[in-house]
């Protein structure tokens, strides 16, 4: 009976592909869009778990028959050129960026999507076409650890559509996302700050420090690093050449004033008071030498 089953299947098989490549090579476009479609539906069918439940992948997306799908591509590709302002045309348009976009092809998916719009402006998909794009550049986007420059493409991208679509009901979900991605430019900015502090260069911590501040208000790292802020100017000041002491000095006291006013529980500045008040001493014995 396996056997059987196998044989069959097999011939089965060997069939659709000879049928495929038939219509490939062929001139009916009519039967090259049927033939596409049919073989689009059955690559978006969802990939089931031994439950019978929809599998997904780490992003929470449904798992689909990426391989089925990207059959269809070819034959689609063909209608568009052959029609490309047709109804056909715009749909085979739209599926070959919506097929590379399920079947994990980011680049090329947010590439035809991101195109749609353009050549297609008055299509009711432009919408979506302009979301699906944006959110090829979401799955580019890499760990908080790597460059964040795809990130940086993400973001704007979403705040295109947000631009050209502000009633959409997708402009929470995209907000949403938004937040999420801005977090992880600025956790890449926090650990880049902890970094120069781990590795005692107090002029890059300084400066770093300065600027996370600067680019994220209200962040849950911010007293930490504040902190470092203080901390590592009061260390730059102290080991700085004669000529640089004092300006140094006195940015460090400025600073620990500041960070005392905002946090004025911080367990942390006990032991940055006392480091101060050498600072303050130094500065008098430097304003006595030149006045």
């Amino acid at each position: 009976m396996k056997k059987t089953l196998f044989t069959f299947l097999g011939i089965a098989l060997l069939y659709s592909c000879s049928d495929y490549n038939a219509v490939v090579k062929s001139d009916d476009y009519v039967r090259k869009y049927e033939l596409a479609n049919e073989i689009y539906e059955k690559g978006t069918r969802p990939k089931l778990d031994k439950n019978g439940n929809p599998k997904v992948d780490g992003d929470g997306d449904v798992k689909v028959k990426s391989n089925t799908l990207l059959r269809s591509i070819t034959l689609y590709e063909q209608v568009y050129e052959r029609m490309p302002k047709a109804p056909e045309g715009e749909d085979s348009y739209f599926k070959i960026g919506k097929a590379y976009y399920m079947a994990g092809d980011y680049y090329m998916g947010g590439y035809y999507l991101g195109v749609f719009p353009k050549r297609f402006p008055f299509s009711p998909r432009a919408e979506e076409a302009m979301f699906l794009s944006a959110m090829c550049s979401v799955h580019n986007s890499p760990s908080y650890s790597l460059d964040q420059y795809e990130t940086e493409i993400a973001i704007a991208n979403l705040q295109g559509f947000l631009t050209n679509y502000p009633n959409s009901v997708l402009v929470d979900s995209c907000n949403h996302i938004i937040d999420r991605l801005y977090y992880k430019l600025e956790k890449k900015d926090y650990e880049a700050v902890m970094l120069y502090n781990r590795t005692s260069q107090y002029n890059a911590a300084v400066t770093t420090a300065a600027t996370f501040l600067a680019d994220h208000p209200m962040s849950e790292f911010e007293e930490e690093v504040f902190f470092v802020l203080v901390d590592n100017s009061i260390l730059l000041a102290r080991n700085s050449i004669e000529n640089k002491k004092k300006e140094r000095i006195e940015n460090a006291i400025e600073r620990y004033r500041n960070f005392a006013a905002r946090y004025p529980e911080s367990n942390k500045l006990k032991g940055l008071s006392s480091r101060i008040e050498e600072l303050e001493f130094m500065l008098k014995e430097i304003e006595a030498r030149t006045n």
